[in-house]
């Protein structure tokens, strides 16, 4: 029988490392488990919240859909003309950007995971913010509405500048050469999946730079930081030493399991990507070639044994298991002379491609965002 969120954060909470790292599918509870967590580690006073809201109160900061929910837009609908995003007052940004002024790290950041033409403009009270585009000619284009993937990483931006500041005023061992003491009761930042709208090279960086700032910690600030992206997990994993890894799973009768998952099952995720692009690239290209079927069976033995099936067929549609199955073990061990041609017909090429949708559709691959 499995546990409970409050049995798994438990669990987080008393393996005592300095970094954590859980990799589980959409919709699998990771949000649900940051609430589960900050409920253990801030519990709510007489059904409310704790007393004060002050940042200085905290013991955890988190990152997460509900850190979004934040932020909202004014679309100006009356004369569709300056659409906004609005800041809801909290601890956090009032912090960040009243009293430490830090819309220029902000920007930095969000420049950095976007375009350095994509500017945001701040109001003078930090309520809203708005955002520009620089075109070619140099010739600003204000007030535009940006995407949700923009909007996204725009708010991580401003989490990150609040987290940078928490690690160097914590970094410093007297409290009382402390320039500020509101950090001083935090324990623990569970961030949970910043990446959803990221392509490979900036998803790369962000994890290489939340690492960093991770490893630049030295007061015993405990990090949880939950994915469903392989590649952010896979380059976490190799960036942090003396980690905790685990897979969350949930089972059908709702009950959740926090599974750990130490050296080479993770280190995988880097050959699974390796694999994934050369068939893409070939089906992209029009040059799928038998043994990208082999390739492709090769990807599903990677990715079933990652996630603890016993088969990797098991992957596969249901309605077509046996079939796909053997047409997959028959294209990719064929022996007879017939089958030697190099290029397959137009309906096998069809096939790696429906196949090679399925597993990144259906097993958690990272896909890009559209705007």
């Amino acid at each position: 029988m499995g546990k409970t969120l409050a049995e798994v954060a438990q669990r987080l909470q008393e393996a005592n490392k300095k970094a954590q790292l859980i990799y589980a599918f959409n919709g699998t509870g990771k949000t649900r488990l940051s609430r589960a967590f900050k409920q253990l580690i801030a519990p709510k006073v007489d059904g409310g919240e704790a007393p004060s809201s002050a940042l200085a109160d905290k013991k955890m900061l988190y990152y997460s859909a509900f850190t979004e929910d934040l932020f909202y837009w004014d679309n100006d609908l009356g004369r569709d003309t300056e659409p906004k995003l609005k800041i809801q007052p909290n601890a956090f940004t009032k912090w960040v950007l009243e009293e430490q002024g830090q819309d220029r790290s902000i920007t930095t950041t969000f420049q950095r995971y976007t375009s350095d033409k994509l500017t945001p403009h701040f109001s003078e009270d930090f309520s809203s913010v708005s955002f520009s585009f620089e075109r070619g000619n140099q010739q600003p284009e204000p007030h535009i509405k940006i995407s949700k993937g923009e909007e996204s990483n725009f708010i991580w931006s401003v989490f990150n500048s609040l987290l940078e500041q928490v690690i160097a005023e914590l970094n410093i061992p007297e409290v009382a050469d402390r320039s500020t003491d509101v950090f001083n009761k935090l324990t623990h930042v569970f961030v949970d999946d910043p990446v959803s709208s990221l392509d490979e090279n900036h998803l790369i960086e962000l994890a290489v730079n939340v690492a960093a700032l991770i490893k630049s910690s030295e007061s015993g600030l405990k990090f949880i930081i939950t994915t469903h992206s392989p590649l952010f997990y896979n380059v976490l994993f190799n960036e942090l030493n003396g980690k905790g890894s685990y897979m969350l799973e949930r089972y059908e009768d709702g009950s959740f399991e926090l599974i750990e998952k130490p050296g080479d099952s993770n280190k995988s995720f880097s050959y699974h990507l390796h694999l994934l692009k050369t068939i893409e690239q070939a089906i992209t290209d029009n040059k799928v070639e038998r043994y990208h079927f082999t390739l492709l069976r090769n990807l599903y033995e990677k990715t079933a044994g990652f996630l603890g099936y016993l088969r990797w067929s098991e992957l596969l549609p249901e309605d077509r298991q046996l079939y796909l199955n053997r047409i997959i073990q028959f294209t990719s061990h064929s022996t007879l002379s017939n089958e030697t041609v190099a290029q397959p017909t137009p309906a096998e090429s069809a096939m790696v491609k429906l196949l090679l949708d399925h597993l990144k559709k259906n097993h958690a691959f990272w896909q890009p965002q559209v705007a």
